[in-house]
């Protein structure tokens, strides 16, 4: 591989190549960048000094003295995450590797509005800070999962069906009045497709996870990286109208999505007609479990429904692996998934993929938001901004 361009030789370029396992050593950064030996050592004099990059070891020596290994060092700083769910929430922090220092999950209702589920957010973030030992001073970044749409660049949610009183709220405005770093807001699919991606499966260039808990969504990521669409709308299935759906009435307010009749809120209704209460996603899935007959048959055949429109979706994406997560996954409901799947599919869209569901399980939005927050802070353009800034 000969020399980069000249604008991928900075200090931060420099970080990225070795963050990301790609350069080593000072030899493989010569040889990525065309950078001489003294230009490469003042760059990375700056991401030395300031614990991004420590001196780890030699590599095996083809001859001479060995070469000095150079690491990212995943424990200078730490990440705090929270996956917020409709009535249930879960908050880690986190070594910038991804390692759990510390963790908390409870109920915190999505509807109570964001006032009061941030303020506990916060305070549950002090008391996780605290239990590992680490100060306000390490912290590198916030990532917080929601579920409902989100435009990720302004880190609004925007018109979210199942979270009342979230529209366009600054959550990172609020947040950030309590902790002064960056904090990343993400779709809770969006989060946790890219955890389960880059943990189970890293060589997939086409990665679809679709989420079915109380409402329904899906992540999609692809080389590497989370497809958003324009504005955040990108895997937004829930809301696609599907056939025989009659009127049911979605949160939306529009008739006839496939959340309003194959979600497991939906099915929570449906049995709650029946006289089984049952309120949300998780409520189902604990029935499920039991095995009670009338939430057996309603996951089976919401599973079909979802099978359908996933049809189009793999005959879209062509993706390589297809996820379900979420309360209904390792359910009946993904037997009515592949049921339909492969019977409406041609053979050519499907011939190379895998379904499967979860690995991660509670882990795979924190692991997400914790993915996206180190790969934001630490990426090259903000590491060559923080080091103009602390040079001045």
């Amino acid at each position: 591989m000969g020399p980069i361009r000249a604008d991928l030789t900075t200090s931060g370029y420099l970080l990225e190549l070795v963050r990301t396992g790609r350069a080593l050593t000072r030899g493989e950064l010569q040889e990525l960048t065309g950078l001489s030996r003294s230009t490469l050592g003042q760059r990375l004099d700056g991401l030395l000094k300031n614990g991004w990059l420590v001196e780890a070891g030699s590599t095996a020596s083809t001859g001479g003295r060995p070469p000095v290994v150079l690491r990212f060092d995943e424990q200078h700083a730490c990440v705090l995450t929270a996956d917020l769910d409709t009535r249930h929430a879960r908050a880690a922090l986190m070594d910038l590797g991804g390692a759990v220092l510390a963790e908390q999950s409870g109920d915190l209702v999505i509807a109570d509005g964001p006032g009061v589920v941030l303020d506990t957010l916060a305070d549950w973030f002090d008391a996780l800070l605290a239990a590992a030992g680490r100060s306000a001073a390490e912290l590198a970044g916030i990532g917080v999962s929601v579920p409902g749409p989100v435009e990720f660049d302004t880190g609004l949610v925007i018109r979210p069906p199942i979270m009342p009183g979230w529209d366009e709220y600054p959550i990172r405005d609020h947040l950030r009045r309590r902790f002064d770093v960056p904090v990343l807001v993400d779709n809770d699919a969006n989060a946790m497709a890219l955890g389960e991606q880059t943990a189970e499966y890293p060589d997939c260039p086409a990665f679809v996870l679709v989420k079915v808990s109380t409402g329904i969504g899906s992540g999609v990521v692809i080389d590497g990286q989370v497809f958003r669409g324009i504005d955040g709308g990108a895997g937004d299935i829930g809301h696609i109208r599907v056939r025989d759906a009659g009127d049911a009435k979605c949160q939306c307010g529009s008739i006839g999505c496939l959340a309003a009749v194959a979600s497991g809120g939906a099915i929570a209704a449906a049995l709650t007609e029946l006289g089984v209460a049952a309120r949300s996603g998780a409520d189902v899935r604990a029935l499920l479990q039991a095995g009670q007959p009338d939430a057996l048959r309603l996951a089976r055949e919401a599973g079909r429904r979802v099978g359908e429109v996933l049809a189009t979706v793999v005959s879209v994406l062509n993706p390589g692996v297809l996820m379900i997560a979420g309360d209904l996954a390792h359910t009946d409901f993904v037997a009515g998934v592949n049921e339909v799947l492969y019977q409406v599919t041609l053979p050519r869209a499907t011939r190379h993929l895998g379904v499967t569901t979860g690995r991660l399980a509670d882990r795979a939005a924190l692991d997400g938001m914790a993915r996206l927050v180190v790969n934001e802070v630490f990426s090259s353009t903000a590491v060559d901004a923080r080091l103009a800034t602390l040079q001045r």
